[in-house]
């Protein structure tokens, strides 16, 4: 059924049900790469357990993503986040590592010293132009406008996953979503770096490398809440205060 989600076995978060368009972009061959690229570089060849890839990292992120940005509208539907808004967030955790290469942050690092200090080149630039690419290449357009997006929503996906206009590649127009500002700190949240990124490989790196963990990302994605900071017209996530160990 096209419109029935998927279910994925993770060994981190258990059975996760991705939305059916999450699985149209799995499905291509830009995206199955990541099963060849290992989430920690060379981690791998000292600790034999850190085998882990990109592939599962990204399907953990999405997941994460969804289930931040649902909570979130169920505690506050005054929000008035629409179900393709919802949607975007999934996708953008899912694309959010699209332009990684070989040995993934290395490759990063190899592009900028090749190509010079004024280079501003970042891998999250690549995952927004592969998206793109992904849609035109195998010709699912059609795919996005059966759930309701349109190339604005391709656009604001990839705005999701720089998370910020700074960012950005050069010379990107940037449309933002004002009055929802805090859409983009899920999946990339340049302003305090507490996101779902991060909720996903602090979990899934300490599982595969035998380390114990007491971050609780479940619970901290259960105390959140999105305000407006007076003299500040844009919104954001705050969290409550008996978790500030936690984020600390």
């Amino acid at each position: 059924d096209a419109f029935s989600p998927k279910v994925f076995n993770d060994p981190v978060h258990g059975h996760v049900e991705l939305h059916p368009l999450c699985t149209k972009v799995i499905d291509t061959p830009e995206f199955q790469r990541l099963r060849d690229l290992h989430q920690l570089g060379g981690v791998y060849l000292v600790f034999t357990g850190a085998s882990h890839r990109r592939f599962e990292h990204s399907i953990g992120v999405s997941h994460l993503a969804g289930v931040s940005v649902r909570q979130i509208c169920e505690r506050q539907p005054e929000l008035n986040v629409t179900a393709e808004e919802q949607l975007c967030v999934q996708l953008a955790g899912l694309c959010h590592d699209l332009g990684h290469g070989l040995l993934s942050h290395f490759f990063e690092h190899l592009v900028k010293e090749l190509n010079g200090p004024e280079c501003q080149w970042q891998h999250e630039h690549a995952s927004a132009a592969m998206l793109k690419h992904i849609i035109d290449e195998h010709g699912i357009t059609p795919e996005f406008e059966r759930f309701g997006l349109t190339t604005a929503h391709v656009h604001f996906i990839c705005e999701l996953i720089f998370g910020d206009a700074s960012d950005a590649p050069p010379g990107w127009q940037w449309a933002g979503r004002p009055g929802k500002e805090f859409l983009y700190e899920i999946v990339a949240n340049k302003r305090n770096g507490i996101d779902v990124d991060k909720f996903d490989y602090f979990a899934r790196d300490c599982y595969h490398l035998g380390m114990t963990k007491s971050f609780d990302a479940g619970r901290l994605m259960k105390f959140c809440h999105v305000i407006v900071m007076e003299g500040e017209r844009a919104s954001q996530i705050a969290y409550h205060e008996k978790e500030v160990w936690r984020i600390a």
